[in-house]
């Protein structure tokens, strides 16, 4: 936000309050007359103030906002903050203006409740996207730059405005294999209050757990099979996974749950009818989990294809 945009719009409403005074003050000659049995003096009196706020308004959310956000190092935190102070002072903006037009302060605020009330029914909607927005800055379900799933609708959040959040669409009827579909998606942002969130990237722990099947024949070397995967996923993933499982299991120990992570990727084994299923299951970032996914598969079937011997692939058309 411009700094001198908003110096110069609290220059503009204090010129226009300061005009405002003299108009009402000195009765300015050069608008006489009335309109609508009202005094033009006292109505141009009344629009240089209600441009006055209008400017005052503005400039105030340029400076603060400008404040604020060049002190928030997280994008996603700026985010949130501009929104919320554009919401503070769009309201103050609107209680200004109406406290102009009917030079009541107090008597504004009490009919805007009594005002609220009577919306309520036929502005339900809305209202309700306006508390799903309040419990998403309170409650942090998701944020800007997440993944999530919402509704059926899954990808990645790139804007929660006061009554909707925008997805950037993965998957959907497009493609596949949790990739961009290019489509963008608008939700209401009342879905929070009645429907499942599913959040792939939750701040505190930014990781997914991922399969990867492998299917053998029966013939195969299972021990051989199993080691050589676990082999691969371990050169492949690194210290990468080591740090999320440290993650992961510092997050376990704050709540209730016990389970047992082992410290790398494991292999299990299902037992299909005309097959063996080998699943590899690992810890990874849900952006990467397609590209890793593709590579630990390419490297593990070369390992594999080097030894038929001891590893055998079925050949039953079931398959």
């Amino acid at each position: 936000m411009n700094r001198h945009l908003g110096s110069v719009s609290l220059l503009v409403a204090l010129g226009f309050g300061v005009t405002a005074g003299i108009v009402r003050r000195f009765d300015v000659a050069v608008v006489s007359g009335e309109v609508g049995g009202v005094p033009a003096t006292g109505l141009l009196a009344q629009a240089l103030l209600i441009a006055a706020v209008g400017f005052a308004a503005f400039g105030g959310y340029a400076l603060v906002a400008r404040v604020l956000l060049t002190r928030t190092a997280d994008k996603r935190r700026r985010h949130d903050l501009k929104n919320v102070v554009r919401l503070t002072f769009i309201v103050l903006g609107t209680v200004g203006v109406l406290s102009v037009l009917t030079r009541q302060y107090v008597g504004v605020l009490f009919s805007l409740g009594i005002v609220g009330f009577a919306v309520t029914f036929a502005l339900q909607q809305p209202l309700f996207s306006l508390i799903g927005w309040l419990y998403i800055m309170i409650k942090r379900p998701y944020g800007v730059g997440d993944r999530v799933a919402i509704e059926g609708s899954k990808g990645d959040v790139v804007e929660v405005d006061f009554l909707v959040t925008t997805l950037w669409e993965i998957n959907g009827e497009l493609v596949s294999s949790n990739q961009p579909s290019g489509r963008v998606i608008t939700l209401p942002n009342s879905v929070v209050l009645s429907s499942h969130v599913y959040n792939y990237s939750y701040r505190s722990f930014p990781h997914v757990w991922n399969e990867l099947s492998i299917q053998v024949a029966y013939e195969t070397d299972l021990e051989f099979a199993r080691a050589l995967m676990i082999e691969e996923a371990t050169d492949y993933l690194g210290e990468d996974m080591q740090r999320a499982v440290e993650l992961y299991r510092k997050r376990l120990a704050k709540t209730p749950v016990e389970l047992e992570v082992r410290d790398g990727p494991s292999v299990n084994v299902v037992q299909e009818e005309s097959w063996v299923d080998l699943r590899l299951r690992y810890l990874v970032h849900p952006r990467t989990s397609q590209r890793v996914r593709n590579d630990l598969y390419e490297r593990i079937l070369e390992r594999m294809n080097d030894n038929p011997d001891r590893v055998g692939f079925p050949v039953s058309r079931n398959r």
